[in-house]
C-alpha cells in the first residue's frame, strides 16, 4: 500500500502494526526561557480561588488552597526498571506526583479546575457580585450556588477530565453534564453522579463525545462548553505546573542547568494536559528541559499528527489502529487541535508503549515504592528505561555527555481516586505479567 502518510516507512509500520516504536521531532528548535504573561495569569486566578478552595475542599487546607502535587526520588523503582528492562538509567529518577493532586486526583485537576473557575469568576464580575480584591470565599455563600445554578456547563471525556469538571463545577452550583466515551471506566461515572453530575454514556469514542457535549451548548447561551480539543485555559491550567516544579525545584535545592539537564516523560491523550505542561515547562526552563510524551500502542494519535504534520486532520483509524486500550484516559484517537501547534517545535519526541508494559511497570512500581497509579500514568515511566530515548538525548548538544546528573522526571498523571478493589486487580495483574 502506498504511503500517502508523509512518515518514514518504517515508523509507519510499527505503527500500524502495534509495535512499540520511538520518533524523534525533526521540528525540535532552541527555546530560551521567557516570561508568559498567559500562564501567570492563571496562576494569580488560581491564586485569588485558594480561600474558596480551602474552604470548600478540606483537603487543600495543608496547601493553602493551592491545587499541587509533591515530587518524589524513586530509587528503588530506577532499580526494578534497570533490572527487569535490562538497561542503565543514567542520573536520578523522580515522580512528579499529580496522582496525589487534591480534588481531582490527576493531572486534569489543574486545567479543568481552572477553566471552570475562570467562568465562574468572569459570570460573578460581569454581574457585580464580587471584585478581585474581594475574598473569594464568599463563593460558598448560598446567593452565589443560587445564582451559578441558572448556568450549565458540559464536557467530553474519557474520565479524568470529568471528574476535575464535574467536581468543581457542581461544587459552584452549575449544572453539569459529562458526555463520556466508551472507554470511561464505570467507577469514575458512578462517582460523578455521586456528586450531581449527568453522566451521559456513548457508545462511540473520545471525539464523538466531545462532539455531543459541543452540540449541547450550541442553542444555550447559558452553556459553557469546556473544549478538550482547542480549550486555550485548560492549555494554561495545565502549564502553571511549571511555575511550581520551579518553585518546588529550588525548595529542594534541585538544579536545572546546562549541567543538569531535565527530562519529563509525559503520559499523553488527546493532547492539552501534556502540551500544556511542556509549553510551561520550556518557558521557564528553556533548552535545559527535554520533553517527551508517551501514547499507548492502538492510540498514537500525537504521533501522527506531529509527524505528518496533519495534526487534528489524522487520525489512529486512518492507519488501521482500533484505538482500543486499557488506558481510559489515552484511548484517543484524534489529537488536540491546539496542543500540537502550540508545543510541536518545543518536543523532543513522542514513543509508544504497550499495555502489558503498562501493566508490568504498576506493579513494580508498587513493589518497590508503594506507590499506586493507574495504568495510563505508567506510560511516562517506560521512557527512562528506552535506548532510543538515551541515544536521542546523547546525540543533543544540550543533553550529550550529561545524563549522570540529569534529572528524569516522570509525570504521574492519576491513580488516587481508582478503587482500593480495582487497583488490586490492576497489581495482580500487573504482577502476573512480570
Amino acid at each position: 500500500m502506498e504511503n500517502t502518510y508523509h512518515l518514514d516507512p518504517v515508523l509507519l509500520s510499527d505503527l500500524k502494526s502495534g509495535r512499540e516504536t520511538y520518533w524523534a521531532n525533526d521540528k525540535l528548535k532552541p527555546f530560551s526561557p521567557l516570561e508568559s504573561q498567559e500562564m501567570i495569569e492563571a496562576e494569580q486566578l488560581l491564586s485569588r480561588f485558594a480561600s474558596y478552595l480551602k474552604e470548600v475542599f478540606p483537603e487543600t487546607r495543608k496547601t493553602n488552597g493551592i491545587i499541587e502535587s509533591s515530587v518524589q526520588n524513586l530509587p528503588n523503582m530506577q532499580i526494578s526498571l534497570q533490572d527487569y528492562y535490562g538497561t542503565t538509567i543514567p542520573g536520578k529518577l523522580m515522580l512528579k506526583c499529580d496522582n496525589e493532586l487534591p480534588i481531582a486526583g490527576s493531572i486534569k485537576a489543574r486545567g479543568g479546575i481552572y477553566e471552570v473557575l475562570k467562568i465562574a469568576e468572569s459570570l460573578a464580575m460581569k454581574h457585580n457580585m464580587i471584585r478581585k480584591t474581594d475574598d473569594y470565599s464568599v463563593m460558598a455563600d448560598k446567593k452565589f450556588i443560587d445564582f451559578f445554578s441558572q448556568f450549565s456547563i458540559a464536557v467530553g471525556s474519557t474520565g479524568n477530565l470529568a471528574l476535575s469538571i464535574g467536581t468543581m463545577g457542581a461544587a459552584l452550583g452549575f449544572k453539569v453534564t459529562v458526555h463520556m466515551s466508551r472507554e470511561a471506566k464505570q467507577w469514575k461515572k458512578d462517582l460523578l453522579r455521586k456528586k450531581g453530575v449527568l453522566v451521559v454514556e456513548h457508545e462511540k469514542d473520545f471525539s464523538y463525545a466531545v462532539e455531543e457535549g459541543r452540540k449541547q451548548c450550541t442553542s444555550n447561551p447559558n452553556c459553557f462548553f469546556i473544549d478538550d480539543e482547542n480549550s486555550k485555559d485548560l492549555f494554561m491550567g495545565y502549564a502553571v505546573s511549571a511555575l511550581r516544579l520551579q518553585k518546588q525545584f529550588e525548595k529542594e535545592g534541585i538544579k536545572v542547568d546546562q549541567e543538569h539537564p531535565l527530562i519529563v516523560y509525559l503520559p499523553c491523550g488527546v493532547g492539552g494536559g501534556p502540551g500544556g505542561v511542556t509549553y510551561g515547562l520550556k518557558h521557564v526552563f528553556g533548552e535545559h528541559v527535554h520533553c517527551y510524551l508517551a501514547e499507548p500502542v492502538n492510540s498514537p494519535c500525537m504521533l501522527l499528527g506531529l509527524s505528518t504534520g496533519r495534526h487534528e486532520n489524522i487520525s489512529v483509524g486512518d492507519i488501521g489502529l482500533s484505538n482500543q486500550t486499557e488506558t481510559d484516559g489515552l484511548a484517543v484517537g484524534r489529537p488536540s487541535a491546539l496542543a500540537g501547534k502550540m508545543v510541536g517545535e518545543f518536543l523532543n519526541g513522542v514513543y509508544t508503549v504497550s499495555d502489558e508494559n503498562l501493566f508490568k511497570m504498576l506493579a513494580l512500581l508498587h513493589d518497590s515504592e508503594n506507590i499506586t497509579l493507574e495504568p495510563s500514568a505508567l506510560a511516562g515511566m517506560y521512557g527512562p528505561a528506552l535506548p532510543q530515548v538515551q541515544n536521542h538525548l546523547e546525540s543533543m548538544p544540550e543533553s550529550s555527555g550529561r545524563l549522570n546528573q540529569a534529572i528524569h522526571l516522570v509525570w504521574a498523571t492519576g491513580g488516587n481516586l481508582v478503587p482500593s478493589f480495582i487497583m488490586k486487580e490492576y497489581i495482580t495483574r500487573g504482577e502476573n505479567l512480570l
